[in-house]
């Protein structure tokens, strides 16, 4: 049964608020994902509801907000190639979302504890820094790329980088006004007298913003027809838009596909990339909560599995705890789970009762709103932090922000996880394999051993031992160790051959005894 929590006005109102910018921002997204998945449009606006009405309120996290993920639409548009059809891809779908609920049970969301806080904040400042990138050449008018991409590569043998470059020649004076007043009200919002005013909690900027973009493309098309937006610089739904014309595109699970390993395969497939990016998800917005709570990632994986086993039968794209929404969510002030909930249905009744509006709202004002979000997630004092830190932080966090941009984000952040793994290996192999614990000048000579004697410390405990002077008293205490390898073990033994012919009185406490299997073999 769900806990609910107990709210006051204003936390009501603050996730009613957040709710209506992740509507705005989940809007475009879910499109843009499913049009670069090589989905129908539909699906992406699928994904997007169940990520609200049915994952979180299954979810324990109180401010992720779940819904289709730019980091699987390379995956899924292989996968539907591999597989002759987006309603095979729906069948996997459908074992994707079983095999989730299966890691689920079994517990194996402490994954996400081995996640180093420097690749999560990386992770963070590096989606920021997406958002500006991908988002500058929408605020200008340059729609050439899917509003929802995060990789560097966008086809058509175009990047980020060039995208870039291609805008300054293609951009729209339409929608460079109407970004630039989007902005300039978001900015507005920001000062200091606005930020707690009464007018914020009841209107959320973003949501002024967007209207505001679409009262001035609308003016413009009365008074400067020339530059005002056309159909393709705005929101687009599939058909007319209404319920009647989503439901009759909506494709359902080709179930003989089951009888392939190829569709087993792509489930797994799916499924483990999901829930990577699920739990990273998950630990970033864990740490932009203002309130510092801890969200369960098993929970979330049964949530996140449920979701998908649906979204595959109701022909949804799969999808995943996504950072860029739920960033805007926090930003945006949402308090609980009831945000994501409600924006799940303002989709919903947006598509019921206005799809008309909605195909009126004007790409570069959404772009507006995200390049604000974007902003805020990348920051400079976040590189100035991670400086201050030290290196073992700040090493792993530039090479996850510039992996994930030149790449994307799971492989971005997988190579950042490399990184920080080889840093902890390096510290751990340079830290001294035995500390020495006498007085100077002490006729014996104590060394205690760390608490793991790994095969990380045996070249430097091998250094220690080959510098001991001969005719030296020496003491090797083991009874601070928890665990020793058989090489290191091995090796503090054998060096008693070398210490009788230096003369070296050695002796070992604490240190079991070289195992038969052992002795003799080295």
């Amino acid at each position: 049964m769900i806990a609910w929590p107990r709210l006051s006005d204003d936390e009501l109102r603050a996730d009613l608020g957040a709710s209506v910018v992740v509507f705005l921002v989940a809007l475009p997204l879910c499109l843009g994902i499913a049009l670069a998945s090589g989905a129908p449009l539909v699906a992406g606006l699928v994904a997007g509801v169940i990520g609200g009405l049915v994952v979180a309120p299954l979810s324990g996290s109180a401010l992720m907000v779940s819904g289709p993920a730019a980091g699987l639409t390379a995956v899924v548009l292989a996968s539907i190639e591999q597989l002759g059809g987006f309603d095979a891809f729906l069948a996997a779908l459908v074992v994707a979302g079983a095999i989730q609920l299966g890691f689920g049970l079994l517990r194996l969301g402490f994954i996400s504890a081995f996640f180093p806080s420097s690749v999560i904040k990386g992770m963070l400042a590096a989606i920021g820094l997406l958002l500006v990138l991908k988002q500058l050449p929408h605020a200008v008018g340059y729609d050439h790329d899917a509003m929802g991409s995060e990789t560097f590569s966008q086809g058509a043998a175009e990047n980020t980088l060039t995208a870039l470059r291609h805008m300054l020649a293609r951009f729209e004076g339409g929608a460079m006004l109407v970004s630039l007043v989007s902005l300039a009200l978001l900015a507005w919002f920001e000062r200091p007298a606005l930020r707690l005013s009464r007018v914020r909690r009841v209107l959320p900027p973003p949501l002024v913003a967007v209207l505001a973009g679409i009262g001035l493309n609308e003016l413009l098309r009365r008074v400067a027809p020339g530059i005002a937006l056309g159909p393709d610089h705005l929101v687009q739904l599939p058909g007319d838009g209404s319920l009647g014309s989503l439901a009759r595109e909506l494709a359902h699970p080709r179930w003989a596909a089951l009888g392939t390993f190829t569709t087993w395969r792509v489930g797994l497939t799916v499924a483990v990339v999901a829930s990577l990016e699920t739990l990273l998800s998950l630990e970033a917005t864990d740490k932009l909560d203002p309130l510092r709570r801890h969200a369960p990632p098993d929970r979330e994986l049964l949530a996140q599995g449920a979701g998908n086993l649906l979204s595959g039968l109701l022909g949804g794209l799969p999808l995943t705890g996504v950072i860029v929404r739920s960033a805007a969510n926090v930003e945006a002030g949402g308090r609980t789970r009831r945000s994501a909930i409600a924006h799940g249905v303002l989709l919903v009744l947006a598509l019921a009762l206005i799809p008309g509006v909605l195909n009126r709202i004007p790409l570069s004002a959404l772009a507006a709103v995200l390049l604000h979000v974007g902003w805020k997630l990348a920051h400079p004092l976040h590189l100035v932090k991670a400086w201050q830190i030290g290196r073992e932080q700040f090493i792993p966090f530039v090479i996850t922000i510039a992996a994930i941009l030149l790449t994307d984000l799971l492989t971005g952040v997988l190579l950042g996880l490399g990184v920080g793994i080889f840093w902890v290996l390096r510290e751990h192999a340079t830290a001294p394999g035995l500390t020495p614990v006498s007085p100077p000048g002490a006729v014996l000579t104590r060394y205690t051993l760390g608490q793991q004697a790994t095969f990380l410390s045996r070249v430097r405990i091998q250094n220690t031992l080959a510098a001991i002077e001969p005719h030296a008293r020496v003491e090797i205490d083991g009874r601070g160790c928890r665990r020793i390898d058989p090489d290191v073990l091995a090796l503090l033994h054998e060096f008693r051959g070398d210490a009788e012919r230096k003369g070296i009185d050695y002796r070992l406490v604490g240190i079991p005894p070289l195992p038969a299997g052992l002795d003799g073999g080295h």
